[in-house]
């Protein structure tokens, strides 16, 4: 790859023509390394890395007149998109990304992925299958046939997708990052000295890596941004660190009326609101899009989910791993042919947050010019296709050294820097993570 303007990496054309960008100068350097995959799976890290930085040096073209100059390095961004597999404890440990139950197991007729990090989701693949010890789980699942298994598992509200080549999957004709206007009016950003998104408030209401590897991106390119979670849904130990760095921390009771108000009047003073959830899952508190433009005019919305419009599948939850196995991935990385394989990294999670990102930055700076706002769509099955289009294989050898880019968290934690460079500065972590739901919900 070397050293050259971002259109060296073809993935990017069609992620610039979704935000409306020219080639916009990304200057990227050296060659990444530790991705190593049939699939493309590098060039749409450094692609969708590099859409993230084009759109933050447009929007500062758009706030001051001038555009900055942007770089990146390919081998930190193999780095930043294995972050989780990078992350160290206070002891120095690495963190164990999956639990025992979230897996690819074989079922009577194919194979079933699994996803049950979460307590709740062990919880209701183990009623799914009438067992009680984590032991029994194989049989059941390979007395079964897989999409069986599919159903019972998202029917008792669990997580289990089973394998399909790419045949099997039938996508959906969407743009890879919509971005729509919304008939609202707008607020100017303040003049704040610093990084292309600084003065700019974003309320995060992701969990699990696409949503807060974008959010924490724009908090790295300066953006004040809170993260909200429920009391209700603790986050897993290891990422209530890797996906709350660069914010603050906060904890909200959303199914409360107290709670709700909180969340609207944090709106009122927001520039772009970032969700994470199933189409329509929202509405209940007033946070769909439609919602939002008519109670809190001028407010960016960004919403990913794991399935987009996928007919049959947009109510369902999901995660990368699932994605992986339902869309056809996982047969076109199979080892052997004989069992569905997996990416090196969760690359639709990240490439999603960073395109996400890319889409909040693009809707900003239209909001600048013109004073519109706008609603950015994207989706994990989406992204999943944007890959399996690209030639392969992966322009990725030799192992990672992402000790290049570790920085220590300073409270015992270390992992990966932002990639990045502005103006010859890196990018780095405005907040290094907080004691995770301590903060106040309330904007700086």
């Amino acid at each position: 790859m070397g050293g050259g303007e971002t259109g060296d990496v073809a993935a990017i054309d069609e992620a610039l023509a979704d935000l409306g960008l020219a080639d916009n100068g990304v200057v990227v350097h050296g060659e990444p390394a530790g991705l190593a995959s049939p699939l493309a799976v590098a060039d749409c890290a450094i692609a969708a890395v590099s859409a993230c930085l084009a759109a933050a040096a447009d929007l500062a073209h758009a706030r001051t007149g001038r555009r900055p100059a942007v770089e990146l390095d390919a081998a930190h961004v193999t780095a930043a998109v294995r972050s989780e597999a990078w992350l160290r404890d206070p002891d120095g440990n690495a963190v164990e990304g999956f639990a025992p139950l979230s897996r690819i197991w074989p079922a009577a007729d194919g194979f079933v992925r699994t996803h049950a990090n979460y307590p709740w989701h062990r919880a209701a693949l183990l009623t799914a299958l009438g067992v009680a010890d984590e032991r029994d789980v194989g049989p059941a699942i390979a007395a079964l046939p897989a999409r069986e298994v599919e159903s019972i598992v998202y029917g008792a509200g669990g997580l289990a997708v089973a394998a399909r080549t790419l045949d099997e999957w039938t996508p959906v004709d969407t743009p890879l990052v919509r971005v729509s206007t919304v008939d609202s009016p707008v607020a100017d950003l303040p003049d704040v000295p610093g990084g292309p998104a600084s003065g700019v408030r974003v309320l995060d209401l992701t969990r699990v890596i696409a949503g807060p590897v974008g959010t924490r991106m724009l908090a790295a390119l300066g953006a004040d941004v809170l993260r909200v979670d429920s009391p209700n849904l603790p986050e897993l130990p290891w990422q209530d660190v890797e996906g709350v760095i660069g914010k603050r921390s906060s904890t909200v009771d959303a199914g409360k009326p107290d709670g709700a108000a909180v969340l609207h009047a944090l709106l009122d003073q927001a520039d772009v609101l970032v969700t994470g959830y199933r189409p329509g899952s929202l509405r209940r508190l007033g946070l769909d899009p439609d919602q939002v433009a008519r109670r809190h005019p001028g407010t960016i919305v960004v919403s990913h989910s794991a399935w987009g419009p996928t007919p049959g599948w947009e109510g369902r939850r999901g995660f990368d791993s699932l994605v992986q196995i339902a869309t056809g991935i996982g047969w076109a990385v199979s080892p052997d042919g004989q069992r569905p394989g997996v990416l090196p990294c969760q690359l639709l999670d990240h490439a999603t947050g960073y395109l996400a990102a890319a889409g909040a930055l693009t809707a900003l700076a239209r909001r600048v010019r013109t004073g519109v706002t706008s609603h950015v769509t994207l989706s994990l099955a989406r992204t999943a296709r944007w890959l399996l289009a690209q030639p392969g294989p992966s322009r990725s050898t030799g192992d990672q050294d992402g000790e290049a880019y570790r920085v220590e968290f300073g409270n015992g934690w270390s992992g990966i820097a932002p990639p990045g460079r502005v103006d010859g500065r890196n990018l780095t972590w405005p907040h290094l993570p907080p004691a995770y739901g301590a903060a106040s919900p309330t904007w700086e």
